[in-house]
């Protein structure tokens, strides 16, 4: 019988949390990653993606003639807990409290709630004396958040979309199938769409303010609100396009920046004013042929508005990710959560990002499925059930046993 020890599953989680760990400063994390490791057996398999920031592969070694389980986990967190809007919020922070029932801090939902499970039901297998035919690995992972080097943007601190598990799976990371435990609310993720960033430019001319006068038409901030206007005419096409949904839900695109003139001299027109789009791709179409359509929606723009100097670059290009269903891992989630839960998990798409992206892309079939989102408390901030952790834990300790064999 495998039994989760709670009190010990939230310990871990809440020394994760203690753990400051943003984008581009995991390397923290990924030494108490092997802290946890090693007092369990496992075989450390440590990988310095860059100075500051590791990966932490733990391997429990099986007796062979079983299939290999991955568990992966991101250890950046979506925010350093020093932004001026969270800085007092208690659960954006890295400091651990539990409060009715709750665990809070930063990170605790996406997604160090998940590593910590990962640990606790190796562990619980141990203590149970089970010993599995496949090889279970445990790889905390640094650079998954969503975001990318640019313009003056650049350092660790924006190496992010699976920089660290491109670099797990390339340096012995391997494993036949994975179980990727970003927050889902218990339900089975299929597939997730990819994501490709889009820079649109109109261009315009310098000018003093006490010459434009009658040139306002030349003002690149004032054709970019033309331009976005057609953009978002645009926007609806894609998302309902039929060649751009996936299992029911549509794609989706987000105006995520602006970018034009300058602040501190706002007595010069901008040469150039720069739109941002997150374009959703689904799984099903290749990341070369959205490249080829959204760049072909620039050019008619281009067409449209003759003399703004139209122009676009996609800087980001990330693949969703999907499973077959009746992929054996899915069955291994689906009668492990009954047996926890009482019932079958259900099923979602999301349309956010994971490494599964990358890891499929390296042959290794994967499923998101974890705990609850941890919505935020808007006095407290992240947070997570304690029950549910517990039941996730359980859950990835019966998975592991269905596919890795046990004996």
């Amino acid at each position: 019988m495998v039994s989760v020890d709670r009190d010990r599953l939230v310990e871990t989680a809440s020394a994760m949390i203690d753990v400051h760990s943003f984008t581009g400063d995991e390397q923290g994390m990924a030494e108490l990653m092997v802290s946890l490791y090693e007092p369990m057996g496992l075989h450390v398999q440590w990988q310095q993606v860059e100075e500051g920031r590791a990966n932490a592969l733990g391997i429990w070694e099986g007796a062979g003639g079983g299939s290999s389980l991955m568990f992966n986990g991101h250890m950046d967190t979506s925010y350093s807990g020093r932004e001026p809007w969270l800085k007092d919020v208690p659960g954006f922070q890295p400091k651990a409290f539990v409060e009715d029932g709750r665990l809070y801090g930063l990170g605790i939902s996406n997604m160090k709630g998940a590593l910590a499970c990962y640990v606790e039901a190796v562990r619980a297998l141990r203590d149970a004396g089970v010993r599995l035919r496949g090889d279970v690995l445990i790889a905390a992972v640094c650079g998954e958040i969503e975001k990318t080097q640019y313009g003056d943007a650049t350092g660790a601190q924006y190496r992010g979309y699976a920089a660290g598990t491109r670099y797990l799976v390339s340096h012995g990371g391997v494993a036949d199938m994975c179980l990727l435990g970003e927050p889902t609310e218990g339900k089975v993720v299929l597939g997730h769409f990819g994501a490709l960033w889009l820079r649109i430019r109109v261009h315009g001319d310098f000018i003093h303010t006490a010459f434009s006068e009658g040139r306002r038409g030349e003002n690149s901030i004032l054709r970019m609100h033309e331009v976005l206007a057609a953009v978002q005419e645009w926007i609806p096409r894609w998302e309902s396009d039929p060649s751009n949904a996936y299992r029911g839900a549509n794609a989706i695109v987000n105006v995520g920046a602006v970018e034009g003139g300058f602040g501190w001299r706002v007595s010069r027109t901008p040469h150039h004013t720069d739109l941002f789009l997150d374009v959703r791709v689904p799984p099903t179409k290749p990341m070369a042929a959205a490249r080829r359509e959204v760049l072909d929606v620039v050019r008619s723009l281009a067409e449209r508005f003759p003399g703004y100097g139209v122009e676009g670059e996609v800087y980001v290009t990330a693949p969703g990710a999907e499973i077959d269903e009746g992929h054996e891992l899915v069955a291994a989630i689906d009668a492990a959560h009954e047996q926890v839960y009482g019932e079958k998990p259900g099923r979602d798409v999301t349309r956010w990002f994971s490494d599964a992206s990358a890891l499929t892309r390296y042959g290794i079939p994967t499923v998101n499925y974890g705990t609850s989102t941890g919505l935020m408390d808007v006095d407290k901030g992240e947070n997570l059930d304690i029950d549910g952790l517990v039941r996730t834990a359980e859950v990835y300790a019966r998975v592991a046993m269905a596919v890795c064999g046990v004996g």
